[in-house]
C-alpha cells in the first residue's frame, strides 16, 4: 500500500468518526498497519493540510485524532450556526465548571463548599450541555455522585486532556485574577 493510499484511508476514517475521533490503536486495528507507518502517514497528512491552509486540520483531542475546522474560518462558521438558541453560560455555571475541571472527581457538596452556594441548577445546565457527567460514586457514607468533565468538554475547548488546562494561580491576588480572566474568557460561549 502506498503512502498516498494510506493517507486516503486515514482521511476517510477521520471523516466517518466525526467528532468522536479515533485513537492510533483503532486506526492500526482498522487498517492492519504498523503504528510507525500509520503515524508517518498521519503526520504527512497533517502537514499537507497545514501547508495548503485548508479548511480542515487534523487535531489530537481527547485522546484521539479528528478532523477540525481551521480556526481562521471561525467567523464564517459562527455566522452559519448563529441561532437564537445559542447562549453563554451563567457565572454560576462557569464557576461550577471550573471547579469540576480542576478538582474532578468531585461531589456536589464539595463544589458547594468551594462556591459557598447551592449548585443544583448549574450542575443541571452543565449536564444538559454534556460538559460534565457522573463519574462514579464516593466511597464515603451516602455514596454521593462524583462529577467529572466529558470528552465533549475537551472537544469544545480544544484540549487533548485535562492536563492542558491553564495552571491554577500560586495565590498572589494579581495572578489569581489574571488566571481567572483567562479561564472565563476561554469558556464564555457554549451553545445550548
Amino acid at each position: 500500500m502506498t503512502n498516498e493510499e494510506i493517507k486516503s484511508i486515514i482521511e476517510s476514517l477521520l471523516f466517518v468518526v466525526g467528532d468522536e475521533g479515533i485513537t492510533v490503536k483503532s486506526l492500526c486495528e482498522t487498517t492492519s498497519l504498523e503504528e510507525d507507518t500509520l503515524l508517518d502517514a498521519l503526520k504527512d497528512l497533517q502537514q499537507e493540510y497545514d501547508d495548503k491552509d485548508r479548511g480542515f486540520k487534523i487535531s489530537f483531542i481527547g485522546g484521539g485524532y479528528q478532523l477540525t475546522t481551521n480556526a481562521k474560518n471561525a467567523s464564517y462558521i459562527e455566522k452559519l450556526v448563529d441561532t437564537p438558541g445559542n447562549h453563554t453560560l451563567s457565572q454560576a455555571a462557569l464557576e461550577t465548571l471550573a471547579i469540576i475541571a480542576y478538582k474532578q472527581p468531585i461531589t456536589r457538596v464539595e463544589i458547594e463548599e468551594i462556591r459557598g452556594v447551592k449548585t443544583d441548577k448549574p450542575l443541571q445546565t452543565l449536564m444538559s450541555k454534556l460538559l460534565i457527567k457522573e463519574a462514579g460514586r464516593a466511597e464515603k457514607a451516602g455514596r454521593a455522585i462524583l462529577y467529572g468533565t466529558t470528552r465533549e468538554f475537551l472537544f469544545h475547548f480544544g484540549l487533548s486532556s485535562i492536563k492542558d488546562l491553564p495552571p491554577l494561580p500560586d495565590g498572589s491576588e494579581d495572578q489569581e485574577e489574571e488566571e481567572a480572566d483567562l479561564f472565563f474568557e476561554k469558556f464564555q460561549e457554549i451553545p445550548e
